[in-house]
């Protein structure tokens, strides 16, 4: 069960896909840069947060397992990997500033698409969040270079339609 605690309302919500070295681009006019995270889709939200401290402890394995999984099938709509449940993605809402955090609502998801480019997979959003209009852009990294900042030199090529299917599905208002 999992309790929003920037939501006014509680609900229980299950994990459908949990990725993890996932790269945030933000497609706006100042934005500057990526992030590395977990992207995350509940029963009505799309969440990306940040890599966070607490995560450390067993991002490392757990990435190159995804990774493993992902080449022997492109499928983005996973299981919980390495046991990453309600339970955690409670605790990491609590912990993880907000400033770190993007929580979405399906209904607020106003268009969703991929691409594919030479170099991997894109998953594309345009969206309402906090009452403004904003565009990312969503891949899965396979490699870093570390030094002198971190940033992704290989991305997987996936497939996000399930991901985009189950989004849709689950939209009560749509264009």
């Amino acid at each position: 069960t999992i309790y929003f605690s920037s939501c006014s309302m509680e609900f229980d919500e299950k994990i459908h896909t949990h990725l993890m070295s996932v790269w945030r681009e933000s497609k706006s006019f100042f934005g500057v840069g990526g992030k590395e995270g977990m992207l995350i889709l509940t029963d009505n939200h799309f969440i990306f947060l940040k890599r966070t401290e607490r995560m450390k402890k067993w991002w490392g394995a757990a990435t190159k397992r995804q990774i493993v999984t992902l080449l022997q099938n492109k499928n983005t709509m996973t299981e919980k990997l390495d046991g990453y449940e309600e339970k955690d993605l409670q605790v990491d809402l609590e912990e993880v500033k907000p400033k770190y955090i993007s929580k979405i609502t399906f209904d607020n998801i106003l268009e969703i698409g991929e691409e594919e480019k030479t170099w991997g997979s894109v998953l594309t959003i345009k969206a309402i969040e906090e009452g403004k209009e904003k565009k990312y852009d969503f891949s899965i990294v396979q490699d870093w270079v570390k030094y002198p900042i971190k940033d992704p030199t290989k991305y997987l090529n996936v497939d996000w339609k399930p991901c985009i299917e189950f989004i849709k599905s689950r939209q009560r208002v749509t264009k």
